[in-house]
């Protein structure tokens, strides 16, 4: 019966099914074949939308809608750009930074991806910049925003597994920042051996205008991940402690935000949450009937009888991942296999915390590796160019965060010398 579910499974993904829908069509053939109740579908589908936890993702993307539509997208740009843009490839650097500080607001990568995206690839454009490398600059950079808390995969790893959501985002945080300086690095090479344009210094006063437009931003991130830290709030409470600010920002602070707009910013905030849901739901479904069959511990044991080091195991884990991370959505890869990996990875001595940012950073990067690269469409269709260019010219990127990946992986205090600070 396992053959079943996986090769209805593969077909769908192949004939391009979203992948929520390929998860649950697949149990429903798994479970129509093998005489079990249907009612098993809305109870599974029910326990894993039943985590309070989870209350936390539709208080994060409304908030972080909210702030977009202030204008804070705009804000965050110049600042960047204000800093930066001096610099051989200053645009360049500018859309890393913006994504590094953009991805604390929005905690995922396709928001990252087009709203920055849609303000800094014409602008790259314009200014010379060659489009296969604008785009490639702006996807890979939208991977730091799910690295970076607050993330919405580390949200899911915790819920999964009982780990401290607070732990996961503070774990998560010198990767990321690290990840961010080294597309920086690999912007500016690549700018001055082509001799990409930069700007003229801007006056300190104007600098320091355009970081005061940005503070309330950047005020957002520290407000949530201290208050987490802190133990002021949990995470559902400090999504909703989010929105609040972020509708007072746009209100009264930059005053971009309209109060008839609001009711159209929920209503797709709710479609993006009802979407991801139905994910959890149908991914809960299909990791139970992988339970069942016993395909965990058949994974956990395959592992362990290739190796019990666990440098070796860690690397299998790594190419694993990887490999999903290509074909398959995170948080969907996540919610089938991070149980069962981190099993594993705990029985040859790695630290939970340090292997929930190992998982979410693997499959981060294949956001931006073909075929299923969802930031390689959008920037593609903002920048109107084949995916194969970007990909092409994402390959230095791509190099970065592999080797980050590696630092995370093999240097245990990279992911858990913060949350060592704030926790013990």
């Amino acid at each position: 019966m396992a053959l079943l579910l996986f090769a209805v499974f593969l077909l769908l993904l192949v004939l391009g099914v979203p992948i929520a829908f390929t998860l649950g069509i697949s149990a429903f053939v798994y479970i129509l074949f093998s005489d079990l109740p249907l009612m098993v579908i809305p109870q599974k589908m029910y326990a894993g939308l039943d985590v309070f936890v989870l209350l936390s993702i539709p208080g994060f993307i409304l908030a972080g809608n909210l702030m977009n539509a202030s204008g804070i997208t705009d804000r965050i740009i110049r600042f960047c750009n204000a800093l930066l843009g001096h610099v051989r490839g200053g645009l360049g650097l500018a859309n890393v930074g913006a994504s590094m500080l953009f991805g604390g607001i929005s905690g995922t990568a396709i928001a990252d991806t087009a709203s920055i995206g849609s303000v800094m690839i014409p602008a790259m454009k314009k200014e010379g910049y060659d489009t296969a490398f604008s785009c490639a600059v702006t996807a890979s950079s939208s991977t730091i925003g799910p690295v970076i808390p607050p993330s919405l995969p580390m949200i899911i790893a915790a819920t999964l597994t009982g780990l401290s959501v607070g732990k996961l985002f503070v774990a998560g945080m010198l990767p990321g920042i690290v990840l961010g300086l080294g597309f920086m690095v690999v912007t500016y090479l690549l700018s001055v051996k082509r001799k990409y344009p930069k700007n003229s210094r801007m006056p300190m006063g104007q600098i320091a205008k355009s970081f005061f437009q940005a503070f309330w931003a950047i005020m957002m991130t520290l407000v949530i991940l201290f208050g987490i830290i802190g133990g002021v709030f949990t995470p559902t409470e400090a999504s909703i402690v989010a929105v609040i600010y972020a509708m007072a920002v746009g209100l009264f602070v930059y005053g971009e935000l309209r109060i008839r707009a609001i009711p159209k910013i929920m209503l797709e905030s709710a479609k993006t949450t009802a979407a991801l849901m139905v994910l959890v739901g149908f991914a809960n479904l299909f990791a139970w009937i992988m339970t069942v069959e016993e395909l965990p511990r058949l994974i956990a044991d395959t592992l362990l009888d290739l190796t019990d080091n666990k440098f070796i195991l860690l690397l299998l884990i790594n190419l694993l991942l990887l490999f999903v991370g290509a074909f398959m959505e995170t948080i969907a890869a996540l919610l089938i296999l991070f149980p069962v990996l981190l099993g594993v990875a705990v029985q040859v001595g790695v630290d939970p915390v340090q292997f929930g940012v190992v998982m979410v950073f693997n499959l981060v990067i294949g956001l931006t590796t073909p075929p299923v690269g969802v930031c390689l469409f959008v920037a593609s269709s903002i920048g109107q160019i084949s995916l194969e260019k970007i990909a092409q010219a994402g390959l230095p990127f791509l190099l970065v965060s592999l080797i980050v990946l590696l630092l995370v992986t093999y240097i245990p205090a990279f992911s858990l010398w913060l949350p060592g600070l704030f926790y013990d």
